[in-house]
């Protein structure tokens, strides 16, 4: 059995193929520059040769595409956003032109010049991925699931502030399911709200295999649990750096992993240092932070679920990081643990990807679990399982 796993981030997209004939640490894997890095990459190029940009396609991750296409607007050359594809760096397309970037008809994009480049958006091509299985003699005709990870703010209303509807919207989660695996969904069950997930439906196109799509950073933290000694211990503090977004989920005494959660804060990377970093996470230990500690800080904001402080233990360790920044808190005088989830960070997001799909596919359960377990085909080497 097989799963293509992909984790889109900021700087990175990070890809697994789970084969259950593996060890896990035996499963093929790439690090690849994210989506938005590569449209940026385009629009710089489009940037320097002094020509036009269509962006087309539907909603992805913005960032590094959004400043890329607001360079080109500045430097007095036209561009141009299909709706869809506006809703990338805004929801209200009144604010994306006002960043210099015309929204047109797809009709008028037809009609655009030919030297136009014309650069499609989306956040996951599986064509592409096929593609570059297929060039090392990997086929992914025969998957029994998919699973991406993405990061969604949700479709805000208009003049509603998108960090709130977000907790807002985890929050409504969290109360529901009190799990990891509640930020993820079988592609017919995503919110109307989640316009990004969406779109990476969309994207997905007709697949020959169930489609999952879940939050990028429960993901992560789902996939730090995986650690064997994050996963020996009953309550702790798990925090994902990532390159654009930083979020903390303090776990308690659920009766599977990632479930449990007692409290989570979220916050821009770009904007927290390490003493902040240090404060919320101490915050969020002890029970005291507030919604408005982080909003006001211009993060997302905090949730606190239980007021029963968790000790920070700096003889052991109660705090947990993973993600591509974490060496943000190396120097911390909190002393946190590095996750290595079958020995790599990276992948982090993708084993979390496949615990969540265990739990939206159970005719898949036995397997996945038994290799996040390291219980699984522990004799297969890679040449056995090749028919």
């Amino acid at each position: 059995m097989k799963i293509l796993a992909v984790d889109v981030g900021t700087g990175t997209q990070d890809i697994y193929l789970y084969d259950s004939q593996l060890d896990i640490e035996n499963g093929f894997k790439l690090v690849l520059p994210s989506p938005t890095m590569m449209v940026h990459r385009r629009i710089k190029a489009a940037t320097r040769a002094g020509v036009p940009v269509l962006l087309s396609g539907v909603t992805m991750g913005g960032g590094p595409s959004q400043w890329a296409a607001q360079d080109h607007a500045r430097a007095g050359l036209p561009i141009f956003a299909t709706p869809q594809a506006a809703q990338t760096f805004n929801d209200e397309l009144d604010k994306v032109e006002a960043m210099g970037i015309r929204v047109i008809s797809e009709d008028e994009a037809a009609a655009l010049p030919d030297q136009t480049v014309r650069i499609q958006l989306a956040d996951f091509d599986f064509k592409a991925i096929a593609q570059t299985f297929e060039r090392f003699g990997v086929s992914l005709s025969d998957l029994a699931a998919v699973s991406v990870a993405v990061f969604d703010h949700g479709d805000a209303p208009p003049g509603f502030s998108d960090r709130q509807f977000r907790f807002d919207y985890l929050d409504g989660r969290l109360r529901e399911k009190n799990t990891l695996t509640a930020f993820a969904y079988l592609a017919q069950d995503v919110p109307a709200i989640m316009t990004r997930f969406q779109a990476v439906v969309a994207s997905a196109g007709k697949l020959d295999a169930p489609l999952v799509v879940m939050d990028t950073a429960p993901a992560a933290v789902l996939g730090a649990t995986l650690d064997p000694l994050v996963a020996a211990r009953e309550r702790k503090l798990i925090v994902n750096v990532g390159n654009f977004h930083t979020l903390a989920f303090r776990l308690g005494n659920g009766e599977k992993i990632g479930t449990g959660i007692e409290g989570v804060f979220e916050h821009h990377t770009g904007e927290i240092t390490l003493g902040s970093l240090e404060g919320f996470l101490r915050a969020l230990a002890d029970g005291s932070l507030k919604h408005e500690d982080v909003f006001d800080d211009m993060g997302h904001g905090a949730l606190v679920y239980s007021k029963s402080p968790l000790p920070l233990n700096r003889a052991d360790f109660n705090i947990v990081v993973t993600g591509p920044r974490r060496g943000m808190l190396r120097p911390s005088s909190l002393k946190p643990y590095f996750a290595v989830p079958f020995g790599d960070m990276m992948i982090a997001g993708c084993f979390g990807l496949l615990a969540a799909t265990a739990d939206l596919l159970p005719d898949l359960a036995g397997p996945i679990r038994e290799s996040l377990a390291g219980s699984g085909a522990a004799s297969t080497t890679p040449w056995d399982a090749v028919a």
